[in-house]
């Protein structure tokens, strides 16, 4: 079905459709940035699928710089005016034998045929300045209902591509989509079929689900989907904490923070792997009260594990180890502990991990929940202003550097670096003036040079 509608295409990618549609190929954008448009959202990218073949396509466009991406699979990306367009032959799809990608490409003529291989119906619509919109699965109408459904037969979408099934998750979260029950019968029955993708596309997709504004609802709607992706929450599902700072199991207390936790992604992997190491440091005392001891510690080990198998970056593991280590710590409103913490953890890594104990603590019972939020707005309020007073919380803001230490007689080595971490300490915490003699006199005092 063919609809009129006027979309803001940028003049760049216009002109680059005007010259192939001059030239007799149909050239329409596709998937998501006609999705977006559709929503009312300025699109980041576009992407483009014509009848022209990869030689015909560089024939016709060669006033413009080309790049030869993908060439074997009949994509072309084309630059102009300081964007860069992905244009892609019409195409049908043979079998996919490894569940991931196909295992024979064939070039078409027929736009039908290519929106059909596609995977979501919001995703299979078409459009250009001369054809308006085309939509041949009820695209539209999906968009208009929250709902997302596979392009024909669901269980054969994602036999396909497994990786589909976790796509479908994330646009759920980050559009607040419904998944249609035939997909979502298809997703469970076929989890397992994720051990065919590679697990760093699989992060990938987990990295914008987690940041989803459904992120714990989906989540709650999928927990074998979660736990195929993170065998670690398995254990959690069920598990009762016996203890009257909780209410319900580890997974719902996970699922009840993650839906009060700020969208930044260290934050939310954080909260959502913060208490995997629970069930495996669970006991009762004589009341019958349940106790986590340790679980902290356990637990960012078992998030360093989850992040590595899911090949995020080593900065995002790290930190995120670090926050789930001391998401259980102590945070005391007293401006000297608040200063100890900035220094230690600098200003970035103190507010995400104020953030994921705030969400910690909604996870709580109500009763201990409204005993512990004031607190942490209280450190939040002293941390804002101690940086606001210019506190010298790191080295580089320190009056003096190890240069002034050897002029004062030290020798080179580690013990220069062991100075200046206390100079730094007595200073952050109010001991000690910021000035070149307060400190140089504190140094000799430290090392008893004479």
């Amino acid at each position: 079905m063919k609809q009129s509608l006027v979309f803001q295409i940028p003049e760049a990618v216009a002109e680059i459709f005007d010259c192939l549609e001059n030239a007799d190929f149909q050239t329409v954008a596709v998937g998501g940035c006609v999705r977006d448009a559709l929503l009312g959202n300025l699109p980041h990218d576009w992407d483009a699928a014509t009848a022209a073949t990869p030689e015909e396509m560089k024939k016709v466009l060669s006033p413009f710089r080309l790049i030869e991406t993908g060439l074997r699979h009949g994509t072309l990306t084309v630059l102009n005016q300081g964007m860069g367009l992905e244009i892609t032959t019409f195409r049908r799809e043979g079998s996919y034998g490894d569940s991931r990608h196909p295992d024979t490409v064939t070039f078409t003529r027929s736009l039908e045929e290519d929106l059909a291989r596609r995977d979501f119906t919001v995703n299979a619509m078409a459009y250009s300045p001369t054809e308006g919109l085309v939509d041949l699965f009820g695209g539209q109408e999906d968009l208009k209902a929250g709902r997302l459904r596979c392009v024909g037969d669901a269980k054969h979408r994602f036999q396909e591509d497994a990786l589909r099934m976790v796509r479908a998750m994330r646009f759920a979260s980050v559009l607040g989509f419904s998944i249609e029950k035939t997909a979502a019968d298809a997703m469970n029955d076929q989890r397992e079929r994720l051990s065919y993708v590679a697990w760093e596309r699989i992060g990938e997709e987990m990295k914008k689900l987690l940041c989803g504004k459904n992120a714990a609802s989906v989540l709650r709607n999928f927990p074998m989907m979660a736990g195929q992706i993170f065998p670690e929450l398995l254990p959690c599902m069920g598990f009762e904490q016996h203890n009257p700072h909780h209410f319900g199991t580890v997974w719902e207390h996970t699922l009840r923070a993650l839906e009060y936790a700020v969208p930044e992604l260290p934050v939310r992997l954080a909260v959502l792997l913060h208490d995997v190491g629970k069930p495996h440091c669970f006991s009762l005392d004589e009341s019958g009260i349940g106790h986590f001891y340790g679980h902290a510690h356990i637990s960012s080990q078992m998030a360093n594990e989850a992040c590595r198998r899911l090949r995020l970056d080593n900065a995002l593991r790290e930190r995120v180890v670090r926050l789930v280590d001391l998401h259980d710590g102590p945070m005391i409103d007293r401006e000297k502990l608040v200063r100890r913490r900035l220094r230690q953890l600098g200003e970035e890594a103190f507010f995400q991990l104020l953030e994921v104990q705030r969400a910690d603590t909604c996870g709580l019972a109500e009763p201990f929940c409204r005993e512990r939020l004031p607190q942490l707005a209280e450190i939040e309020k002293i941390a804002h202003m101690v940086l606001e007073q210019g506190a010298c919380l790191n080295m580089n803001q320190l009056a003096i550097s190890g240069r002034e230490l050897l002029a004062l007689g030290m020798e080179p080595g580690p013990e220069i670096g062991r100075v200046l971490r206390e100079l730094l300490a007595a200073v952050s915490e109010g001991e000690l003036a910021n000035e070149p003699a307060d400190l140089l006199n504190f140094a000799q005092q430290i090392c008893k040079i004479e």
